[in-house]
């Protein structure tokens, strides 16, 4: 993979032009020592050469400049004179020299290599999350859409929280939803959840036949042996939706995931469920019943689906983000325009770093519909 590999040598070319640093330290501690009076040594001053160059650079750049430090001491040793050169004093020093190069040398190697390591964590992650969890598409039939995750962890690009759509031969079904815990586990269940969405949803089945056959496969999942001590343990939180083309009256299941809202001339509208359901994978413990709830989704609107990485983020005082408040008022139409703003207001609201996955999907009816 070169491309984090040329991502690793942009830097170390870019502090070259540091090393003039060091040398010039090298140098200019070499002759003040060599002109001093005899009673005044400068030379311990030489190890903040080698000390300094791991802030810009590599292995070999480290080691050049402990070399030049060493080559510097014997230097001054012999100028001033070369019977010092031979004493304790002078070969400790050198041999201080270069023990602590040598110390640097290796930690620069671990600290490349540990930064390889990371990049390419990063480099998979991303290849992950394009084949789990792909970017809507702009255009679903006459609806435009704009879609982001937010990862809390800077390595890890992708985590339980998940979004999809499919077309079908009268709208748009879509899915947003949250996998209860963290790490591969929950990336493991999303998976699993947006196969099965995607496989069934463009069936042409209620909705709440849909979101059954959602429960059931997490529930099976979840019974596979090895699985068993997670059964009530594991689930996971989703809003599923069904939007027709020719209606403004969109179909919702909520299954313990935040309402949507609406956003019409800049007024937030809560979308609650009347008829709340159980997350999936908990249908079959407390023999769950889906009803089906509706609200209007008109020309012009935007519709926000989020997953409570959002709402539940914090800022410095531990309040979390209001967000029907912090977007009342906010006149984007457009679904990109507006997912970038939301973005950096929860950014930086919460001191630019959130403290769990946070996944935004905004869709806008068209006024005018498109071919």
């Amino acid at each position: 993979m070169s491309q984090p590999q040329d991502g690793l040598r942009r830097p170390a070319r870019a502090g070259r032009a540091l090393v003039a640093i060091p040398i010039a330290w090298i140098v200019a501690v070499s002759v003040i020592d060599v002109l001093a009076p005899p009673d005044i040594h400068l030379g311990p001053l030489l190890v903040a050469a080698p000390a300094i160059t791991p802030s810009f650079g590599g292995p070999r750049t480290v080691g050049l400049i402990a070399a030049l430090a060493v080559i510097a001491q014997t230097t001054i040793g012999v100028l001033r004179d070369p019977d010092e050169l031979l004493s304790a004093n002078h070969e400790a020093q050198i041999i201080a020299l270069v023990l602590v190069g040598t110390s640097l040398v290796i930690f620069c190697v671990l600290r490349e290599r540990r930064a390889r390591e990371l990049t390419q964590v990063r480099y998979v992650s991303e290849a992950a999350q394009r084949v789990v969890l792909p970017p809507l598409p702009n255009q679903l039939g006459p609806l435009r859409v704009a879609s982001l995750y937010l990862a809390a962890e800077a390595e890890a690009q992708i985590g339980g929280d998940l979004y999809a759509a499919v077309r079908t031969t009268s709208g748009t079904r879509l899915i947003v939803g949250d996998v209860r815990g963290k790490g591969i586990t929950a990336v493991r269940d999303a998976a699993l959840l947006l196969g099965a969405f995607r496989g069934a949803a463009h069936r042409q089945a209620s909705l709440d036949e849909l979101v059954t056959y959602l429960d059931r496969s997490v529930c099976w999942d979840l019974s596979e042996p090895g699985e068993t001590n997670r059964s009530g343990e594991t689930f996971i939180t989703a809003t599923i939706l069904d939007i027709p083309d020719q209606d403004v009256r969109v179909e919702m299941i909520s299954c313990g995931h935040p309402p949507p809202l609406v956003l019409r001339k800049g007024r937030p509208t809560t979308m609650d469920a009347r008829h709340p359901a159980p997350p999936l994978g908990l249908g079959e413990l407390t023999l769950a019943r889906y009803h089906v709830d509706s609200f209007h989704f008109e020309p012009g609107d935007l519709l926000l689906l989020y997953t409570d990485g959002v709402t539940e983020a914090r800022d410095s005082t531990g309040t979390f983000y209001p967000l029907a408040e912090r977007i009342t008022g906010w006149t984007e139409t457009d679904p990109d325009a507006f997912l970038g703003r939301l973005r950096r207001d929860l950014l930086h609201y919460v001191g630019g770093h959130l403290n769990d996955d946070a996944a935004v999907i905004v869709m806008e009816r068209p006024a005018t519909p498109r071919a």
